[in-house]
């Protein structure tokens, strides 16, 4: 499973956000940019978005151009399960 985030630019509404998106795109959600962990700040929406769907486990980091794309794997993770 995977999480895609987006950075959203302030509008004359709003400010600046970052959206997580399910890979499937059934799911979203858009936070406030967090200007106070910045440099988290990709990594803190894919965290709010997995803890909306009850999702335990660890969260695995990549980049974009346009974002960060963050791959899921559950808890218990079983090497079997993983393929290489």
């Amino acid at each position: 499973m995977a999480i895609i985030t987006k950075f959203l630019s302030a509008t004359n509404f709003r400010g600046a956000r970052i959206k997580a998106t399910t890979g499937n795109g059934k799911h979203s959600v858009t936070i406030d940019y967090p200007y106070e962990d910045s440099r988290n700040a990709h990594a803190l929406a894919a965290l709010a978005l997995a803890r909306k769907l009850g999702w335990q486990g660890s969260l695995i980091e990549g980049g974009t151009a346009t974002g960060s794309v963050f791959v899921y794997v559950p808890l218990p993770c079983h090497p079997e399960q993983h393929i290489i």
